[in-house]
């Protein structure tokens, strides 16, 4: 009898342990939440290692930024903090990793990334399935918001928007610097051949029919080649006016030294984002790059009447991390998030459901943001609609805003 008893206050003890570590896991759970914490946590996928780490640690300092600051100015939702909980995503499949790590073991609700449309068509694949919510500030892959789900949000431009802005352009300010109709430009594309440059390149290829400009030669390839002098020697061949080059950073410097290299000369070329914005590139390339025109997000040497919030953004930068920006694809990221602070600020919490309705509702006028861009989400796709490139030109290492109006800060200067 002892012995049996014994087992049964052994028995009791064991239970009683077992609901204790239940209790205190989801009280841990519940401050990864909302209700009854100061905290709320929001997940961050960028790929911070790898090929894309450069420009993807640049995107994560802009959510970093963002939140810091408001914590620093009183938090939000009655005085909540933000904890930013981040995931390594080099690839699809580690993004997909992570999206499950982070709403699985971190419990969270809301998502933010990522910069990589490759990593955030695999992330928001996952919090889809979970009725996470999504938020893309600077992937471009048309995809992202095509797809029909219901909690994708994207603040910045799509890569058609981009492609858009490159036909524009041409249409209506290339053509008539170069002396030439529209029917009589030339245009070739390089991309690099994941889905940010094969979105852009083919959109833009399907613009261009349409306003009679003839893209007489498309050439794509690995961003991770060590040689692309066959590209260039096809675009040499071809004469273009114009080179609509799409591209990371690496494989950019390495199509434009080798441009110089085996004598292709061309009248205006014109970057698609990516490695393009960098101070980086522009050291890689040297003097071969003034005068490049880049189809980008807003970059710092802009009109600043039409950017509220530029000045306090590169301070705080700069103050943080002890340089200047090395993108704008920081800013963006920053910009993204405080629409996202906003929202939640407004709902009071995390839900998905109730975070993704107010945000549908959120608008912000052009010329309202840090940005310069208006917000307002399609309810159907969760693109924003207000969002938009700029074109830049490198001059004297510096990137300007050139076009259109609006933004500029002085006029587009090309190189014949």
């Amino acid at each position: 009898m002892g012995v049996q008893f014994m087992k049964k206050i052994f028995s009791l003890v064991i239970v009683g342990f077992l609901l204790l570590l239940t209790a205190c896991g989801g009280s841990d759970q519940a401050s990864g939440d909302d209700k009854g914490s100061d905290t709320l946590k929001i997940g961050a996928i960028f790929p911070l290692s790898g090929g894309l780490a450069l420009l993807g640690e640049e995107s994560y300092r802009g959510v970093e930024l963002a939140i810091e600051q408001r914590n620093k100015n009183g938090g939000i939702a009655d005085g909540k903090k933000v904890e930013l909980v981040k995931g390594d995503a080099p690839d699809a499949d580690s993004a997909q990793a992570e999206a499950n790590r982070l709403i699985n073991q971190e419990n969270i609700k809301t998502i933010v990334g990522s910069y990589s449309s490759g990593v955030a068509q695999a992330a928001s694949e996952v919090t889809e399935r979970n009725g996470v919510l999504f938020w893309e500030y600077g992937a471009v892959a048309d995809s992202i918001t095509d797809r029909g789900y219901k909690y994708v949000l994207r603040t910045n431009p799509p890569a058609s928007y981009l492609s858009k802005t490159h036909i524009d352009f041409i249409k209506n300010y290339v053509a008539d610097k170069l002396g030439k109709d529209l029917g009589d430009i030339k245009v070739a594309i390089a991309h690099e051949d994941s889905s940010y440059g094969t979105t852009i390149a083919d959109e833009a290829e399907k613009l261009a029919e349409k306003e009679g400009i003839n893209v007489v030669t498309i050439q794509p390839y690995s961003a991770a080649s060590n040689d692309l002098s066959s590209v260039v020697l096809n675009l040499k061949k071809a004469e273009p006016d114009v080179l609509i080059a799409v591209s990371y950073l690496n494989d950019g410097i390495l199509l434009h030294r080798q441009s110089q290299e085996l004598g292709l000369k061309v009248p205006v070329v014109v970057g698609s984002g990516g490695g393009h914005d960098m101070a980086d590139f522009i050291e890689g390339v040297g003097d071969i790059g003034d005068g490049f025109f880049n189809v980008a997000f807003p970059q710092y040497h802009i009109n600043q009447e039409f950017t509220p919030g530029m000045k306090d953004f590169v301070k705080l930068y700069k103050e943080k991390y002890g340089e200047d920006p090395r993108s704008g694809h920081s800013l963006v990221h920053y910009m993204g998030t405080n629409v996202l602070l906003d929202v939640i600020d407004e709902v009071g919490e995390m839900d998905p459901d109730k975070l993704r309705d107010a945000a549908i509702n959120y608008k912000a006028e052009p010329g309202q943001t840090v940005t310069g861009w208006g917000v307002e989400f399609d309810p159907e796709t969760g693109q924003n609609k207000l969002s938009e490139p700029y074109v830049h030109q490198w001059t004297d290492g510096k990137l300007l805003a050139v076009w259109p109006e609006k933004v500029s800060v002085q006029e587009p200067q090309l190189n014949k």
